[in-house]
């Protein structure tokens, strides 16, 4: 346990820290997951603007440092390459 002011402060910071940090990853997931769902409907149209959304979502949330910005991109790429197939 925490025996400092400035301890019980920082357990806090970090207790809320993590709560928004899942909750920015919960978003990055399912934003990934709705342009897979659309690419596997098969509508190409669809799935291009799900993924304009989808690539705000993944950027802003590489730019918080929630994931690395290599993730976001392997994950921009892997997803325009399957829309491309299509």
């Amino acid at each position: 346990m925490a025996n400092t002011a400035q301890a019980r402060k920082r357990a806090r910071q970090s207790i809320k820290r993590r709560a928004d940090n899942f909750a920015f990853r919960s978003r990055v997931r399912t934003a990934i997951k709705r342009v897979r769902q659309a690419i596997s409907a098969g509508d190409k149209a669809a799935a291009e603007a799900v993924f304009r959304e989808s690539t705000g979502v993944i950027d802003s949330i590489a730019a918080k440092g929630i994931i690395h910005r290599n993730k976001a991109a392997r994950h921009k790429s892997r997803l325009s390459q399957a829309i491309k197939a299509l």
